[in-house]
């Protein structure tokens, strides 16, 4: 079951990837509605997925990295849908699907683990500190996407390509804008998450802090965009220097979700968690 519901959702969501592509190509609107509605229906299939493994675990399903790279392109596109409602921004979805779709397209290639989960795993505020961390992740990679829809479009500006490409693309205020609000309430989620990645950790492991390689750089992660954030509010920061910024602080994060747990070892390491 478990199988069917994860092949639906990447079906689907490869689908509606291929028609926010011909959207942003042909720029007629009944394709962008087809490719929401195909994302959205790909969206119930992972829950459905996600939700289903939950209940055959008893724990949140990120244990693995099959399972985590599957959360993060759900969350993306949770985040997306409520982006879209707010801004009504068509030619987001032209990145944000192949975003996801290309997590999960690595998600598909690797076997998913089996077996009975650890007890210290089953623990509520395990899935509280996962929700939280993913949301504030997902709500970031949306910051990094509309940073480099920024790049691009200013690039064109810069060098007077103002054909095709330029109109399909919003103003650089309006991505200015959806970076801004994306670092805002992402931030804030990544905070909740470490706070509460420490509560569990103190639950689990009897302390708050055991300078794990992930905790260093999930600090690190969240002094870089502290550090963003406070040149946005208190310095003015915006426009190209905040897209920047935005890309650096997004692969930092990137890093420290896949790098370090690969390749650092520790007690957040893949191959620590889950099935035995």
């Amino acid at each position: 079951m478990t199988s069917l519901w994860f092949n639906l959702a990447l079906c689907f969501e490869l689908l509606a990837t291929g028609g926010f592509i011909v959207f942003i190509i042909k720029q007629q609107k009944w394709v962008f509605r087809c490719s929401y509605w195909i994302l959205v229906t790909g969206f119930v299939f992972h829950t459905f997925f996600l939700g289903y493994r939950y209940y055959l675990l008893g724990a949140a399903p990120v244990l693995d990295l099959k399972s985590a790279l599957s959360f993060f392109a759900w969350s993306v596109i949770c985040v997306y849908l409520v982006v879209q409602a707010r801004f009504r921004l068509r030619v987001l979805g032209s990145f944000v699907a192949p975003f996801a779709a290309f997590l999960m397209i690595i998600s598909s290639a690797i076997p998913l683990s089996e077996g009975p989960v650890k007890p210290l795993f089953k623990s509520l505020w395990l899935t509280i500190h996962v929700g939280t961390v993913f949301i504030g992740d997902a709500l970031l990679a949306i910051a990094f996407l509309a940073a480099i829809m920024y790049l691009i479009q200013e690039r064109q500006i810069k060098q007077k390509r103002l054909g095709s490409f330029y109109s399909r693309l919003p103003s650089l205020a309006t991505l200015d804008s959806i970076n801004y609000y994306s670092i805002v309430y992402g931030f804030p989620f990544l905070t909740l998450g470490m706070i509460t990645g420490s509560i569990y950790a103190q639950y689990a492991l009897g302390t708050y802090w055991q300078w794990d390689p992930k905790e260093v750089w999930s600090l690190i992660s969240w002094l870089f965009y502290a550090a963003l954030l406070h040149q946005r509010l208190a310095v003015g920061w915006q426009g190209k220097r905040a897209a920047v910024m935005s890309i650096v602080c997004f692969s930092i994060l990137i890093f420290t979700f896949v790098g370090v747990s690969l390749l650092m070892g520790g007690y957040h390491s893949f191959s620590s968690m889950g099935a035995r």
